[in-house]
């Protein structure tokens, strides 16, 4: 079945044109292909992204733009056009793709791509209804505007490094989710904008920076820093309120489940599958203040228990309790974890280079307009026909005359 007749997701109809790389901005554009949006990714063998050539997470190097599993997880439904866009003609034809589209996504730093000509100002003259997001390290304006950036200087620049980590340890340093949460926001601020767009015929252009996508996820330090000029600092899996809150060692090696209590009526279920009733009537645990205080205390008493249960044992007993507790999983947990199997969050995609290859699912079930994965991620170029044949009405000798050329490259 052609994959736009199993299309029923709510963005079906909406195109996108991206000039994009790396993780920030690709993954955003595939949250929105999973939930139906035509994602045409322009791209070039002069200048390959490479998260089709590297592997960040592992260090593998692929041979091929064709067989990273990395790629195709940050890129699955979408298609690919090979433009070299150092050439002039080369622009002009991704100007007629973008000017077919409803949204414009591009990551480049910030100053590159209106110098291609293929900023905001010129392509909304072609398309005045364009909605356009640039992604940046530190946003299109400012003085740090030219910084370079990659996922740990997101966070560094953020502050979430500063206050995560242990006490006696540095700053942390954050890898790809970060990334992906950078992402997240721009595909929340280009469904926003699509809103607006149907409401009032408008398109608009978004500045995405990526230190302030992360810098929200510590808005209530910044603000305890502006009212109380406190500056908070890290203090491992310690919370300022809840206690226990902590990662306790289980059998096994190398083996942790993390448990939280919020309220009394939480601790007392800790302490009856702990079988200690003595912590539970002992008054300097009475109150979260005082749990905090004597934590090492209680931090010993309960992975004395924990250490002898394996991870997933000690969930189910807690759990049952009425009890938060989790395993830390590790990759290999994740991917044999009954309960995200029953869920199908991973599932394999039939690859024409990779073969069957294991992808990240859909993050959400939809009842009446399903998002889905319909195809792997494109091939550099595999799309060349379609877009600049069908979609922009170049014939066959055109096209393959521009490939001669490099113009299509």
């Amino acid at each position: 079945m052609d994959e736009r007749a199993q299309n029923s997701g709510p963005l079906a109809g909406v195109r996108i044109t991206e000039f994009t790389s790396a993780w920030a901005g690709p993954y955003a554009t595939c949250l929105l292909g999973f939930l139906g949006a035509e994602v045409i990714k322009v791209e070039s063998r002069r200048r390959v992204d490479h998260a089709r050539m590297l592997a960040f997470s592992t260090g593998k190097v692929f041979s091929s733009p064709d067989e990273s599993p990395v790629f195709d997880n940050l890129n699955l439904n979408k298609r690919s056009v090979s433009l070299n866009l150092s050439k002039p003609q080369a622009v002009e034809i991704a100007k007629r793709v973008a000017g077919l589209s409803d949204v414009v996504v591009e990551n480049m730093r910030p100053g590159v791509v209106p110098r291609l000509g293929l900023g905001y100002e010129v392509l909304r003259e072609i398309k005045p209804d364009l909605i356009y997001l640039s992604s940046s390290s530190c946003g299109q304006v400012g003085p740090e505007r030219e910084y370079v950036g990659y996922a740990p200087t997101f966070a560094a620049m953020a502050g979430l490094s500063y206050v995560t980590g242990y006490e006696d340890w540095p700053p942390s340093n954050f890898m790809g989710a970060i990334d992906l949460r950078s992402a997240n926001t721009s595909a929340f601020a280009i469904l926003a904008a699509l809103i607006y767009r149907q409401r009032t015929g408008k398109g608009q252009y978004i500045d995405l920076a990526s230190q302030e996508s992360i810098a929200v996820l510590i808005g209530d330090q910044l603000i305890d820093y502006i009212m109380n000029q406190r500056v908070p600092t890290r203090h491992g899996n310690q919370d300022d309120l809840m206690a226990p809150h902590d990662c306790y060692p289980c059998q096994g090696e190398d083996r942790w489940i993390s448990i939280a209590v919020a309220d009394a009526e939480e601790w007392r279920a800790l302490c009856n599958v702990l079988d200690r009733p003595d912590l539970a009537d002992d008054p300097r645990y009475a109150q979260a203040e005082g749990r905090r205080a004597h934590r090492e205390a209680l931090d010993a008493a309960i992975s004395a228990w924990t250490r002898r249960h394996p991870p997933q044992e000690a969930m189910a007993l807690l759990q049952a309790a009425g009890v938060a507790a989790a395993p830390s999983f590790s990759s290999e947990d994740l991917y044999k974890d009954p309960h995200l199997t029953a869920r199908k969050a991973l599932i394999q995609v039939d690859h024409p280079n990779i073969g069957q290859d294991w992808v990240v699912n859909v993050p959400w079930r939809l009842s009446e307009t399903p998002a889905s994965i319909r195809r792997h991620s494109p091939l550099l170029g595999e799309d060349n026909a379609y877009i600049f044949q069908e979609l922009l009405g170049m014939t066959e000798e055109e096209v393959q005359t521009l490939a001669e050329e490099q113009v299509i490259y």
